[in-house]
C-alpha cells in the first residue's frame, strides 16, 4: 500500500471535514506499473454528494461576496503549497496513473500555473462602470459568482486538470463538489490535504468519489448546482448537455481530440521530429491534444519517418519511478487493448511499420512500446478515431487544400499543429482548421496564459487566460437612475 505524508485520510471531504462514505463501500487504486492495489477509498453514494452540495451552498456568499484579495490569497496559498510539496505530489501522481516522476513534477508546475495566473489577473472580475451613459442611467456591470459547480476531472492530468477548473472557480469565488477519476483519486486526496491546511471557508472546496453514474447524476439533477465543468469524453460530453437540458444548467466541456499534425516539405524536419516525440509520447501518449494523425509530404514522408525512427529507438519504457524512463505504462488493459487493435487493423490495411513492435511481440503488461507506422488512410481506425496511446500513425499528402481538408475529416477540434517555414502558407493553414489550439512550428499543449478548449465536438467553453477566468462568474448589469 502507497504510504504518504499527503495521505494520512483516504476519505472524502465535506464542508472542511474529511468523511468516509455513508454507505462504507470502497474501492481499489491500482499502481498500472506493477498491478498492484496501492489503496482503497471510499465509493460514495449520493447522500455524500447531496451533502457536498449543501455544504457548497453554505458557503456561496452573494450579497456579502469574498473580496477579491481574500480570493486573491486562496489562489496565491494554494500556488505556493502545491510548488512545496511538487514531488511528493509528482510520485503519488506517477504511482497512480504511471507517467515518469519527472514528468509528474512537471505537471504539478503546470497546475500551479493556473493558480497564480488567476490570481495575478482577478482585478479583471472587479465590477466596472460604463464610461456612456445611456437612456440617463449610470450602467455598473458585476461579476457574479455562478453558484456551486461540479467540476469533474479525468485521469490522465489529475492535478492539471483540476487545477484549470479550481483556479477560475474559486477567483470566482464559487464553492466546488470535485470528483476526481476512479483510477487516480489519491493526487486529488493529497491535493485536498494541502487545501485542508490554507483555511478556505467550511464547504468551499469538497470532495466526492465513486461511480460516476451515481455522482453525475446528482450533480446534473441538483437544483443547487447550476454550473457543470467536465474534462472527458465526447460521448460523456452528449450525454451531460441531455441530463442538463430540463434545468438548463451552464456547461463548460472539455471533449475529444483527434490531432493532426502536418509537416511541409519545407519544414525543419529536425525540429518537428522532436516536437512530435516530446508532444506524443507525453503522458504515454495519454492526452487529448498529442498528435493523433500525421501528416508528411510525399517528399519528405521517408526521410521524417527515418528521423522520427531514430528518435524513438531512445526511448525508454518502464516504471515511471525509475531513474531515465521516457514512457510509462498505459492506465489499464481497455486501453493497452485499443493501442493494439488500432496496430493491427493498421498492419492489416497496408500500413508499414517503422518502428516499435508488432502486436504479437507485446508483453503481458500494460507497458507498450513508442511504435510508428507509415501508409495510414482513412480506412483504418487510427485515423478515425483517438487511439489514446503512443501509437504514431503517419499519412502521405501532396497539396494545401488536401491536408486542410485531411485535418479537417473529424468530428473533432480541439488542438492540431502544422510545421512549415512559408509564414503566409502557416497563416492560410490555421485559419482553415478548424480547432481551438494551431501550433505553428511547435507541439506544444495549453498554458495558464491562453484560452484553451474545442470546437465542433471537441466541447464548450475555454480554460485558461481572461477567457477561462471569465467562465465561472455571471453578468449583472445594474443601471442606476440619477
Amino acid at each position: 500500500m502507497i504510504e504518504s505524508p499527503l495521505l494520512e485520510n483516504l476519505t472524502g471531504y465535506i464542508g472542511g471535514r474529511w468523511r468516509d462514505s455513508a454507505g462504507g463501500r470502497t474501492f481499489d487504486v491500482h499502481n498500472p506499473a506493477t498491478g498492484e492495489v496501492i489503496a482503497r477509498v471510499p465509493s460514495m453514494p449520493a447522500e455524500d454528494v447531496e451533502a457536498a452540495i449543501e455544504a457548497g451552498k453554505s458557503a456561496l456568499r452573494l450579497t456579502q461576496p469574498y473580496p477579491l484579495d481574500t480570493r486573491r490569497q486562496w489562489l496565491e496559498g494554494i500556488r505556493d503549497s502545491l510548488l512545496a510539496h511538487r514531488e511528493e505530489i509528482g510520485r503519488i501522481l506517477c504511482m497512480e496513473h504511471g507517467k515518469p516522476w519527472l514528468e509528474a513534477q512537471g505537471e504539478v508546475d503546470y497546475a500551479a500555473g493556473f493558480f497564480d495566473y488567476c490570481a495575478k489577473h482577478i482585478q479583471a472580475l472587479d465590477a466596472h462602470t460604463l464610461p456612456e451613459k445611456p437612456k440617463g442611467c449610470s450602467w455598473t456591470v458585476h461579476y457574479r459568482p455562478v453558484g456551486v459547480t461540479g467540476l469533474i476531472v479525468p485521469w490522465n492530468f489529475p492535478i492539471g486538470m483540476i487545477a484549470k477548473k479550481l483556479s477560475a472557480a474559486l477567483a470566482a469565488g464559487c464553492p466546488s463538489v470535485i470528483k476526481p477519476a476512479s483510477e487516480t483519486p489519491l493526487t486529488m486526496i493529497a491535493f485536498f490535504s494541502l487545501l485542508d491546511r490554507l483555511g478556505l471557508p467550511d464547504g468551499m472546496v469538497n470532495l466526492v468519489m465513486g461511480k460516476a453514474s451515481v455522482i453525475g447524476k446528482v450533480l446534473c439533477e441538483h437544483p443547487d448546482v447550476p454550473m457543470l465543468s467536465f474534462t472527458g469524453s465526447t460521448e460523456v460530453g452528449r450525454q451531460l448537455i441531455l441530463d442538463t437540458a430540463p434545468q438548463i444548467k451552464k456547461l463548460a466541456l472539455e471533449l475529444g481530440g483527434n490531432a493532426p499534425f502536418i509537416v511541409f516539405d519545407d519544414a525543419d524536419l529536425d525540429a518537428a521530429a522532436d516536437n512530435l516525440v516530446a508532444n506524443k509520447f507525453r503522458g504515454g501518449g495519454q492526452t487529448c491534444v498529442c498528435a493523433n494523425r500525421i501528416f508528411v509530404h510525399e517528399k519528405v514522408a521517408d526521410a521524417f519517418a527515418g528521423k522520427l525512427a531514430d528518435r524513438v529507438a531512445g526511448l525508454t519504457v518502464g516504471n515511471g519511478l525509475e531513474s531515465g524512463v521516457d514512457i510509462g505504462p498505459l492506465i489499464n488493459r481497455a486501453g493497452f487493448d485499443k493501442v493494439r487493435r488500432h496496430l493491427e487493423d493498421a498492419l492489416a490495411k497496408g500500413a508499414r511499420l517503422i518502428a516499435g513492435a508488432r502486436p504479437e511481440d507485446l508483453g503481458e503488461g500494460l507497458f507498450f512500446p513508442p511504435t510508428v507506422v507509415l501508409g495510414v488512410d482513412r480506412s483504418m481506425d487510427c485515423y478515425r478515431e483517438e487511439t489514446f496511446g503512443p501509437l504514431v500513425p503517419m499519412a502521405v499528402f501532396r497539396g494545401e487544400e488536401e491536408v486542410i481538408a485531411a485535418g479537417n475529416d473529424t468530428e473533432f477540434g480541439l488542438a492540431s499543429y502544422v510545421f512549415t517555414a512559408d509564414a503566409e502558407r502557416a497563416q492560410r493553414v490555421a485559419a482553415g482548421l478548424r480547432f481551438g489550439h494551431v501550433g505553428w512550428n511547435t507541439g506544444t499543449g495549453p498554458t495558464p496564459e491562453a484560452p484553451f478548449g474545442g470546437m465542433k465536438a471537441s466541447g464548450i467553453g475555454r480554460e485558461g487566460g481572461l477567457e477561462g477566468l471569465f467562465e465561472f462568474v455571471e453578468p449583472q448589469t445594474v443601471p442606476r437612475g440619477f
